[in-house]
């Protein structure tokens, strides 16, 4: 009874804890945002800095070889490949008025035939809410724009200053990690260890895994639109590539852009067919070859929970909650699964 009890207390006390972790992250979400961020690059270029350090080259060298390397790929992004994301941006964002006046007299023109041809009322309130969307669209783009850039400004800001992180979480890594050990409570701290090392293990496999599957798939993505001859297709690309991270709707999120710039252009239903069979051949090779061969070892995660999970993140922290809510529900049911292995070992 007194395990049972035992076990109902660090429970509560688990979730009040992240309880309390998910209200102050709210207060402070802008600045979560860039920590989080400086946290994946770090997890991510960690493993280099560690074959640099195999290798006999000291971890300040290592970092400043890394630096180096990312210095001179931030030069050519800048010189070739940030102006044609900036000249694609910006035919997209001069197209979208009219892509929208385009669809609303689409509605307008299903309307008319709607109503004198076939009286179809059931159709009518769809229609009717087509064409009040639109308006809704059209209406708010301006201020759409408007946040849209002041979210590119603070998030320049976070770029700018998340290398600076980055450094001192590379550097100060084995003094981090000793510092959070000698504060662990002793009498659990062989247990917090081994949860410890079980989620950097799981953390870090997803994020570096994660960031292969969504390059591939954007390439994919790319490629295909292009062949088909729609409108945009790098934007489509990259947003194809973000909504990976998103299980079993990313794959719906990913078409709609495409299949928008699609009929937008061709009016046919035949392309929309064509766009959805390349995506289920694409979400298709993403999940039963890419993703296998990549992720040694799945999550196993149950997909209503990681969909709750994400959409509570994301409400909470935007992207970043979004791109983390996968390890973050892993990192949880790992700590539940040592919990019980612990409660199992006591009564036995």
């Amino acid at each position: 009874m007194t395990q049972n009890m035992s076990s109902v207390q660090r429970t509560g006390i688990t979730l009040i804890v992240l309880s309390v972790l998910f209200a102050f992250c709210y207060a402070v979400q802008h600045s979560i945002s860039c920590l989080l961020l400086s946290f994946v690059l770090a997890y991510l270029f960690d493993p280099f800095v560690l074959m640099l350090e195999r290798k006999g080259i000291r971890r300040i060298y290592g970092i400043l070889i890394l630096y180096t390397f990312l210095t001179i790929l931030a030069i050519f992004c800048i010189i070739f490949l940030f102006p044609l994301l900036n000249m694609r941006w910006g035919m997209l964002v001069q197209e979208l008025p009219g892509y929208v006046q385009r669809f609303k007299s689409m509605a307008v023109d299903l309307k008319g035939r709607f109503g004198t041809a076939y009286a179809a009322e059931e159709w009518q309130w769809l229609v009717n809410y087509v064409q009040a969307g639109a308006d809704r669209l059209l209406g708010k783009l301006g201020a759409g724009m408007y946040e849209a850039v002041s979210s590119v400004v603070f998030n320049l800001f976070n770029f700018l200053l998340s290398p600076v992180l980055v450094f001192f979480m590379l550097y100060y890594k084995a003094e981090s990690l000793a510092g959070i050990l000698r504060w662990l409570p002793s009498s659990n701290r062989d247990f917090l260890v081994s949860v410890g090392r079980d989620i950097n293990r799981s953390i870090g496999g997803f994020l570096r895994g994660q960031l292969i599957v969504s390059v591939i798939v954007a390439l994919l993505s790319t490629v295909a639109m292009i062949l088909l001859g729609v409108n945009h297709p790098l934007f489509s690309g990259i947003f194809a590539g973000v909504a990976s991270i998103i299980p079993i709707i990313g794959v719906i999120l990913a078409t709609i852009p495409p299949l928008f710039f699609a009929y937008a252009e061709y009016q046919s239903g035949g392309i929309l067919l064509q766009v959805c069979a390349v995506f289920s051949a694409i979400y298709f090779f993403e999940g039963y070859v890419i993703k296998p061969l990549i992720f040694k070892e799945s999550m196993d995660l149950n997909p209503l929970v990681t969909i709750i999970m994400i959409m509570i993140l994301g409400e909470l922290l935007g992207f970043w909650g979004i791109l983390l809510a996968i390890p973050i529900t892993g990192a949880i049911k790992i700590y539940c699964h040592h919990l019980r292995i612990a409660d199992e070992q006591k009564k036995g």
